[in-house]
């Protein structure tokens, strides 16, 4: 793999990355404690299905048919719903980050991600995602989830762009190795300033003021 060449593409996970998970264990958490839900049910429930679900082959309703409404509640499942979209906090730094990167680069940015339908498309348009991201190569849209190679794949085939020019961002160190063996560069994201010291290194550096100014 030719090391220099130029990075044009970017492929970013979103949860961990640009906004909180959002729904995750400690999401759960919060739910089972509001709606007074019994959290290990609800764990043991949620991991029986929760492959299924991210991989788009149930809907929000079914997965909630199955982990908290297969018994009479006494809430409705509406609140269920807003609880778990109203989890995600976004990363304003990140954001600005990759905004400026691109405007700055002409870069294309391709989201890699897993995560269910409703609530990837809830957070694509709340957070304007899409705003800087050129497509969304979701779990849900794709039906097939990280660490299998091919949600990688399939995203190079819609890039149109070389995996060494491909620069991979992830919070996970497994998916990023996984995007590597593919022959593209790779990012293990744990904090804004390692993250921009690693894309420094790669010759993408992004206008400090505007990074700042989102």
């Amino acid at each position: 793999m030719n090391q220099e060449a130029a990075i044009t593409c970017m492929f970013v996970d979103i949860g961990g990355v640009l906004l909180s998970n959002g729904w995750d264990r400690h999401a759960r958490k919060q739910a089972a404690a509001r709606f007074a839900l019994d959290l290990t049910e609800l764990e043991e429930r949620h991991h029986l299905v929760f492959e299924t679900y991210e991989t788009g082959k149930l809907t929000l309703d079914e997965y909630l048919d199955l982990v908290i409404f297969h018994q009479q509640r006494p809430f409705p499942r509406e609140q269920v719903q807003e609880c778990i979209f109203a989890q995600t906090q976004p990363y304003p730094e990140m954001i600005a980050l990759l905004r400026g990167l691109k405007e700055r680069h002409k870069l294309k940015i391709l989201a890699v991600n897993n995560e269910a339908r409703e609530l990837n498309a809830h957070r694509i348009a709340k957070f304007k995602l899409d705003a800087f991201i050129d497509g969304f190569v979701s779990s849900g849209f794709v039906h097939m989830r990280k660490p299998d190679a091919d949600i990688f794949r399939l995203a190079l085939d819609i890039a149109q762009v070389p995996a060494r020019q491909v620069v991979c961002i992830d919070d996970q160190p497994l998916f990023v190795q996984v995007a590597e063996g593919l022959g593209m560069r790779g990012i293990v994201h744990t904090d804004y300033n390692s993250t921009v010291a690693g894309l420094t290194a790669l010759g993408l550096t992004a206008d400090q003021d505007g990074v700042h100014a989102g």
